[in-house]
């Protein structure tokens, strides 16, 4: 098996992906906190990158709705209001 930088790639964003999805079914992380988000991110783009050696417009078009959807989550999470210290 001869692998290249792509597939390197792609293999670290699957990991990525399914390991925050274990996480997420383990209870050690929320669906909405920033770093299953992130995960989520960076996972589809690191496998949309893989794309490079063999394009596959299906798993194109699921992976930047996936970075579009993880892209929203970000955005909510960041423009929620942090709650006062009380004092």
């Amino acid at each position: 098996m001869n692998l290249q930088w792509y597939d390197w790639v792609g293999m670290l964003g699957t990991l990525m992906v399914l390991g925050g999805f274990f996480l997420l079914q383990a209870g050690r992380l929320h669906g909405n906190g920033l770093t299953y988000q992130l995960l989520n991110l960076f996972g589809a783009g690191a496998i949309l990158l893989s794309l490079w050696g063999n394009f596959n417009i299906s798993v194109f078009l699921l992976e930047a709705a996936w970075m579009a959807v993880s892209l929203y989550g970000i955005a909510r999470t960041l423009r929620k209001p942090r709650p006062t210290p009380q004092g």
